[in-house]
């Protein structure tokens, strides 16, 4: 450890743990002088710094007229610095943050930014001409603020702020997810959520250190974020890639850098690295942990990454409603291969999480014997306080005090939870959650549209991309040209069908419920092809 004294040291303030800043302020009392964040392989700052410049931050923000513990800060960001330097301004401030995807639609960051009440949005430059309109339009959202801009520069100017009191269940990282109703929900973590979270971290994934690091080439917005806060608690080295994303190339680059490097990445860009060795010579000794989650992954690809990479593969199983934390396949288990059930354990989820219950059951919430497909549920410290300003959809999901996945799924005798269907007919594009119901309010905007029905169809790349089924009015001639227009008026780009099929009527159940699973059979079928 560096002996130099750093140039910012956090007071110590007794009473102020349940605050999640806290693990900052102790990571930098001890390891001000190690490297928090970089860029590629160029050196952002330390701990010292990096706490510093979060409390100027934070200052700025409670120096904002009327500013109060609890409010929330927006953050429609790509990858950068000031991204992690913001998240941890808003807790010591005693703020919300509200993460949100940076690939959505302007009329969807528009509900959000509504929704929660947001008073300032911090924004990336890519994002200035779809977001800046909304501070005229949005009384609540008073300030828009472009991280690249002098009004960043200016909350720097600002004399430090001391951690802010917050209760354990005071909302810390509100999470939206897609809506099976068209619009999506605020999943409401507190800060004894997060800290739990990272608890369960040190538990069952990895006992971190100041010389471990974690390359965030998945969105902040998401799990990269998330997982961040048990690296920072333990001083260890954030690292940016220049693209501020993902490129196979670029991770390989940086596994070559830096030792001990750990990252979040969904099964697409997994089989993506893993297809990419055959160019390079990678240092796999480098890599410590990979986790994968957020979608399908599928055995063939997933062998052919425990060969190159070795057991150093972790599977998360989890929901923005209880974050990386519902069920887990360990590195040890993904290297076991002489265990006589190690092909089908890699097709399961892996176990419950520790601290963690998980329940497989029917329609009355009674449990199913083991092998039988029933809908998992969930119960730990860890889950949401709710679902925000949305009180029915919480009792909804929350019911008895479980959380309802809406996930189907099976337990065996030894505790291995396979998921077999996902109830609310979600698809998984490239580890993003797309509701059908989003995409297919969109498209019935469209006049000479009856009906139309939306689901994922298998893709090599994505892991599944979105089809529309769709049903004209009589006599009325509808392009596709058309539906792709009005689907980039109203949803994100990548929420938009890759194909259409057109039908006369769509395939009904006598209580007149559309027949995914025949349209399913159909996309199997040579009149797809």
């Amino acid at each position: 450890m560096d002996m130099k004294k750093p140039s910012f040291v956090p007071p110590y303030l007794a009473g102020h743990e349940m605050n999640i800043a806290s693990l900052l302020a102790a990571a930098t009392r001890t390891f001000g002088n190690r490297p928090a964040i970089s860029i590629g392989s160029t050196a952002v700052c330390n701990y010292a710094e990096l706490s510093e410049r979060s409390a100027r931050i934070a200052a700025g923000l409670r120096s904002w007229p009327g500013m109060k513990r609890g409010d929330r800060i927006a953050l429609a960001m790509t990858n950068c610095p000031a991204y992690i330097e913001i998240m941890w301004a808003c807790w010591i401030a005693g703020l919300c943050v509200v993460p949100i995807n940076s690939k959505l639609h302007p009329k969807e960051f528009e509900f959000i930014f509504e929704n929660t009440g947001a008073r300032i949005a911090f924004i990336t430059d890519n994002l200035l001409k779809s977001i800046s309109p909304l501070e005229k339009k949005i009384s609540t959202l008073e300030k828009v603020i472009c991280v690249e801009t002098v009004g960043y520069d200016q909350l720097l100017s600002y004399t430090t702020l001391d951690l802010q009191d917050v209760d354990d269940q005071d909302p810390a990282w509100l999470f939206y997810t897609s809506g099976t109703t068209g619009r999506p929900k605020g999943a409401i973590l507190t800060h004894q959520n997060l800290r739990t979270m990272a608890m369960r971290y040190y538990a069952d994934l990895d006992q971190l250190s100041d010389k471990d690091c974690l390359i965030h080439c998945a969105p902040l917005s998401h799990a990269s974020g998330l997982y961040s806060i048990p690296h920072i608690a333990k001083a260890s080295h954030q690292i940016i890639p220049e693209s501020r994303g993902f490129d196979p190339a670029e991770m390989f680059d940086l596994i070559g850098t830096y030792p001990r490097v750990s990252f979040f990445c969904a099964p697409t860009m997994m089989t993506r690295l893993t297809n990419f060795v055959g160019r390079s010579e990678p240092r796999i000794e480098n890599i410590r942990t990979i986790f994968y989650g957020g979608a399908p992954t599928y055995l063939e690809d997933l062998k052919k990454s425990i060969a190159l990479f070795g057991p150093r593969l972790t599977q998360l199983y989890g929901q923005g409603e209880m974050p990386n934390t519902i069920c887990g396949l360990s590195k040890e288990m993904h290297g076991d291969t002489d265990h006589p059930d190690y092909e089908y354990r890699l097709s399961t989820v892996g176990i419950p999480r520790t601290g963690v219950e998980v329940r497989v059951v029917d329609d009355d919430d009674h449990d199913v014997p083991y092998g039988e497909v029933g809908e998992v549920i969930a119960r730990s410290d860890q889950c949401m306080a709710g679902y925000w300003n949305n009180s029915e959809a919480t009792a909804a999901t929350l019911r008895g005090g479980w959380l309802h996945t809406g996930d189907l799924g099976t337990f065996d005798e030894n505790g291995f939870l396979t998921i077999k269907d996902r109830s609310k007919d979600m698809i998984i594009s490239g580890g993003t959650n797309i509701y059908p119901r989003e995409v297919e309010e969109a498209l019935l905007k469209h006049p000479g549209l009856l009906e139309c029905s939306v689901i994922g169809r298998r893709h090599p790349d994505w892991g599944e991309e979105v089809v529309a089924f769709v049903v004209p009015r009589p006599s009325v001639k509808v392009r596709e040209e058309e539906l792709e227009l009005y689907c980039l008026e109203n949803i994100a780009r990548f929420k938009r069908p890759r194909a259409y099929f057109f039908l006369d009527s769509l395939p009904k159940s006598a209580y007149g419920k559309i027949l995914k699973t025949e349209l399913r059979n159909f996309l199997n079928s040579d009149d797809a092809q």
